[in-house]
């Protein structure tokens, strides 16, 4: 296991652990990597329910709940799908936090708009919060992956740092 990414799952673990609270994940991009690394950490059953991996818009529709309209005129790779797959996780499991991730990994599958590379974040919890972020990660299929792991992880370990103050 990469260790920066079981360093990053591990404190995000912890800090949800000192909350008393746990994470859903929806990931379409990353395709189980943010799980798979949440549940190489011993004990990860204390605070991770489950992940959903929904790679076409049929899944994130049937099991995420995601708008058929949403995916219609944003596309799978935006921020109103994104926001809608972690509002669904949450819907669809007992956690109080969950994040999603949708992008174009590559080689192919770019556009002019949405570059090969590009991926949304969204990050939202039962208190009704949600915030969302696009990035544009250059590299091969394998990097911008991988950074959109690290990125998912670190994304929500700020967003638990102000509420631990």
């Amino acid at each position: 296991m990469d260790p920066e990414l079981e360093t990053l799952a591990a404190e995000l673990g912890a800090r949800l652990q000192e909350r008393g609270e746990v994470l859903a994940t929806a990931e379409s991009c990353t395709g189980g990597w943010v799980a798979q690394c949440i549940t190489t950490v011993a004990g990860s059953s204390a605070w991770f329910d489950r992940g959903f991996v929904t790679y076409s818009n049929t899944a994130k529709a049937e099991m995420l709940g995601v708008g058929k309209k949403t995916l219609v005129r944003h596309g799978a790779v935006s921020e109103p799908v994104v926001i809608e797959m972690a509002r669904g996780a949450l819907q669809r499991s007992p956690a109080q936090w969950a994040l999603a991730i949708s992008g174009v990994a590559g080689p192919s599958g770019g556009s002019p708009e949405k570059p090969v590379g590009t991926v949304c974040f969204a990050w939202a919890n039962r208190d009704g919060r949600a915030e969302c972020e696009t990035c544009h990660f250059p590299g091969d299929r394998e990097a911008v992956r991988r950074a959109s792991v690290v990125h998912a992880l670190q994304g929500l370990l700020a967003r638990l740092a102000p509420l631990l103050a």
